[in-house]
C-alpha cells in the first residue's frame, strides 16, 4: 500500500474549463506512473485552511455512462457533483479503478455469476480475484498537487478514509452519500454493508 513516505508520482497533462449540467468545473487530467489518465474536477477556490469537500469516485462504465441499476455508482457520481456545486468549493477525483480494481472484463464476468445467485464478494472469489484492490495513493498525490491536505470526504466506505489518511491526507469529516436501493442492486448494497463494512443507512435498502 502506498504511504506518505512512498509518494506516488503524477504529472499534470492537460486542463480546461468544463461547464456541465451540474455546474461549472475545471477539469485536470493527470498521468500516473503507469500512464493511466486520472481526472480531477474542481470547483471554487481550494486555497485556505478549511477542509475541502471531496469525492473519490472509482470509474464505473456501466453505472456512470450507461445508467446501470446493478450498482449505485452513477447516482453517487451525480449526487457528489451536485453537492460540490452547492458547497461552491470542492474536488471530485475520477479514478481509473473499474470494478474495485479488477477491470471491466472481470466485472462483467462477476455480474454473470451474480445472476446465478452469488453476491459481489463471492463472485469475485469464484473468479479467483480479490474483493477490492483499490489504492488511494494516486488520489492523495493529486490532492496534494491541488493544494488540498484536509478533506470532508463524501463516502460510505471507511476504507477510503483509512487509505487517504495513510497517505498523509487528513479526513476531518465523513459526509454520507446515501442512494436508495432498487430491485436490481439491493442485494449488492446489502453485501457491501454486511460484508465490506460500508456505512449504509438501512432505511435506504429494500
Amino acid at each position: 500500500m502506498t504511504t506518505e513516505s512512498s509518494p506516488v508520482l503524477i504529472t499534470r497533462a492537460a486542463m480546461a474549463d468544463l461547464p456541465t449540467k451540474f455546474g461549472h468545473f475545471q477539469i485536470i487530467v493527470y498521468l500516473d506512473a503507469e500512464q493511466k489518465e486520472q481526472i480531477a474536477l474542481t470547483c471554487g477556490d481550494l486555497n485556505g485552511s478549511e477542509p475541502v469537500l471531496t469525492r473519490l469516485h472509482s470509474e464505473c462504465l456501466t453505472g456512470d455512462v450507461f445508467g446501470s441499476h446493478r450498482c449505485d455508482c452513477g447516482e453517487q457520481l451525480a449526487a457528489a457533483l451536485n453537492a460540490i456545486q452547492q458547497a461552491g468549493r470542492g474536488v471530485l477525483l475520477y479514478l481509473r479503478q473499474e470494478g474495485r480494481g479488477i477491470g471491466l472484463v472481470n466485472k462483467i464476468r462477476a455480474y454473470a455469476l451474480q445472476q446465478q445467485g452469488l453476491d459481489t464478494i463471492d463472485a469475485n472469489r469464484a473468479l479467483g480475484l480479490p474483493i477490492d484492490t483499490r489504492d488511494y495513493g494516486v488520489a492523495a498525490a493529486i490532492l496534494r498537487d491541488l493544494g488540498v491536505h484536509t478533506v470532508r470526504l463524501l463516502t460510505n466506505n471507511p476504507a477510503k478514509i483509512t487509505g487517504l489518511e495513510e497517505c498523509g491526507i487528513t479526513v476531518s469529516e465523513r459526509v454520507p452519500l446515501q442512494i436508495p436501493a432498487n430491485v436490481y442492486n439491493a442485494l449488492y448494497l446489502l453485501a457491501k454493508q454486511l460484508r465490506m463494512g460500508h456505512l449504509l443507512d438501512s432505511r435506504m435498502l429494500l
